[in-house]
């Protein structure tokens, strides 16, 4: 699992957040877009929203990689991938859990309440986007968690590594100004992550 992208959309640091995943020498891609997108062939390319800002170019980015955006669960080399519903905003919206073997983790970048279905996993690549408060969308339709908060989330659900890959602004302002996370570490562009056995 490499992130190819750790940034919320029109982040003024990172690429979009993107995960490559690859399983019995085939790849899939989790959202990403723009810079954070794969360079050679892929079996899928999985969103967790199908609406999303990035969504007219990830389209064309898959598109000439012979396979179109969607969200759908799929078997890749013993790795099993399935989205689950994540509650974000107006429309449907999901994350993926990854189970191979024993190990498992949970692609979840944007979220307004910490997903239930992500407890216990060995890694989970989560929602940045606030610092010290949610994001509440216009009129009320969900948002993102703050990053205080899943951290404390994660850590009362077993969660075994925590990782921050959809950095928002607020998030960005807390690295540059030194605070520490209590748990968990910020996802760093182009690092591999592996699944325990």
């Amino acid at each position: 699992m490499t992130l190819l992208g750790v940034g919320a959309a029109a982040s003024p640091r990172f690429r979009p957040a993107g995960l490559l995943v690859e399983a019995g020498g085939r790849a899939v891609m989790l959202d990403g877009g723009g810079d954070a997108s794969p360079s050679g062939p892929v079996a899928a390319w999985l969103v967790c929203d199908p609406r999303c800002e990035l969504i007219a170019d990830i389209r064309r980015r898959a598109g000439a990689l012979g396979v179109r955006p969607a969200v759908e669960a799929l078997r890749l080399g013993g790795l099993t991938v399935t989205p689950l519903p994540v509650a974000h905003t107006s429309h449907p919206a999901y994350g993926y859990l990854l189970e191979r073997g024993g190990g498992t983790a949970a692609w979840a970048p944007e979220f307004w309440e910490f997903p239930g279905w992500a407890a216990g996993v060995d890694v989970m690549f989560a929602d940045a986007a606030g610092w010290r408060r949610p994001i509440r969308f216009a009129g009320g339709v969900g948002g993102h968690a703050a990053a205080l908060d899943t951290a404390a989330r994660a850590r009362a659900l077993g969660v075994g590594r925590l990782v921050f890959a959809h950095v928002g602004r607020p998030s960005i302002r807390a690295i540059d100004a030194g605070e520490p996370l209590p748990f968990g570490e910020w996802g760093v562009e182009g690092r591999t992550y592996r699944l325990p056995r």
